[in-house]
């Protein structure tokens, strides 16, 4: 395809056929899948081993290797122009230039099709060979300057729509986890609803109508490793008591109000221990949710965390309130943590409070370092600076996930 001597190498709607296929390829995968498999296996994993070998290879072009040869064709009296003696319908011999531009990658990616080449109208014909884009150009005047503006022509149409193409595609391979991972929840999410599971109900957090402020702190305003199918080790799903995912953010939210409060008072707060400050947090947490209690210092599994939220029995949230003590501190911090929770404690919060004088130091090493823990997963979308959030795994349990979001605030000494 050309349009004013432009060599045009994509098509969009052949490219967005490729995207097409392979998110259905996805789903397929997904929908066949049994349903305990579905219930049971952690999301990240299965998404990984469904897009390895997924993402596009984006070809890379070489112009710094760039080669030429030569060789000679008949070519048609109707390529030549009017200052040449010709003759229509007969062929003539002429030299043709050819310049290699080695590639790496699929090449194809950026083709109308999946044939050998591309061709224009007149004295040059792009094509591709094994392992470069070939331009070859018919040498009609023996002029190099003339050869040389052709290629440079050529080139710019190739980069022209290779820039173009490499967009589309960075963007298809960036968002596939993501399309991978919320194909995954939906079907589960059908399976929980369909089978009417307490799993799916989630707990019956509801704010209260009649909170007294009294008790409450003023709130402001608002190259690639081979990925193994992963295994399920459980043969059946059994259904658990969990907090949705929307009262999971309404609790980070109270929870994040309360420290921005503590920043906004320092003369108040910047001087208080870490039991002060989590019992803060508490008289806000515990009068805003009708069902469920929520409780300090309280013993679950190996010690004792600083703050639980219990749906009768089943304990459905858990803190930890930290003043910042460096990257070890941290990890030993989220150890600590990890040590409290039980399969049913899929979401939970560490609270840091830092005295350092520059907190900006703080926000660096947390999203620098978490991804070295052992148990990390995977990061997901940050809300704010001082929030972020994450996924990780049990010690014991590959499959079992759990939410932790990290929630940082400034109280520098005042002395």
């Amino acid at each position: 395809m050309y349009r004013n001597g432009e060599i045009k190498l994509y098509r969009e709607g052949d490219l967005g056929a490729v995207f097409q296929n392979t998110y259905q390829q996805i789903i397929n995968v997904i929908q066949s899948k049994d349903e305990n498999y579905i219930l049971n296996v952690s999301e990240n994993e299965f998404a990984e081993y469904l897009i390895q070998n997924k993402k596009i290879e984006f070809p890379k072009l070489h112009f710094e290797d760039i080669y030429i040869d030569k060789y000679e064709k008949e070519i048609p009296a109707e390529w030549f122009s009017g200052s040449f003696d010709v003759y229509s319908g007969n062929k003539y011999k002429r030299d043709l230039i050819i310049y290699h531009i080695p590639f790496s990658g699929d090449i194809y990616v950026l083709a109308n099709k999946a044939v050998s080449g591309f061709s224009i109208s007149g004295s040059t014909t792009v094509g591709v060979d094994k392992d470069s884009i070939t331009v070859e150009i018919v040498n009609f005047y023996n002029d190099p300057e003339r050869i040389k503006t052709s290629f440079a022509d050529q080139k710019r149409y190739i980069l022209f729509d290779y820039d173009l193409v490499e967009k589309d595609c960075k963007s298809f391979n960036d968002g596939l986890l993501d399309f991978a991972v919320k194909h995954i929840r939906e079907r589960k999410d059908k399976i929980l609803k369909s089978n009417d599971l307490m799993a799916s109900l989630g707990v019956p957090l509801k704010k209260k109508k009649d909170v007294s402020t009294t008790f409450s702190v003023p709130k402001p305003e608002l190259r690639k490793k081979i990925k193994i199918e992963p295994k399920v080790y459980e043969d059946k799903f059994n259904p658990e008591p969990t907090l949705s995912f929307g009262d999971y953010q309404e609790i980070l939210r109270i929870i994040n109000d309360v420290g921005k409060n503590f920043e906004r008072m320092p003369s108040t707060y910047s001087n208080k221990g870490e039991e002060d400050l989590r019992d803060h947090i508490l008289l806000t947490l515990d009068p805003n949710f009708e069902y469920g209690s929520a409780s300090g210092e309280t013993f679950n599994k190996k010690g004792k965390t600083d703050i639980l939220l219990r749906y009768k029995s089943d304990v459905v949230f858990i803190a930890e309130c930290k003043f910042w003590g460096g990257k070890s501190q941290y990890f030993k911090t989220f150890d600590q943590l990890i040590s409290y929770l039980t399969y049913r404690d899929s979401k939970t919060a560490l609270v840091l409070f830092s005295r350092n004088k520059e907190i900006s130091n703080v926000f660096s090493i947390i999203e620098k370092e978490t991804k070295n823990h052992p148990n990390f997963v995977r990061e997901e979308r940050q809300t704010a600076a001082n929030w972020k959030n994450f996924i990780f795994h049990l010690d014991d349990d590959l499959n079992r996930e759990i939410n932790i979001a990290v929630l940082t605030y400034h109280l520098p000494n005042l002395n």
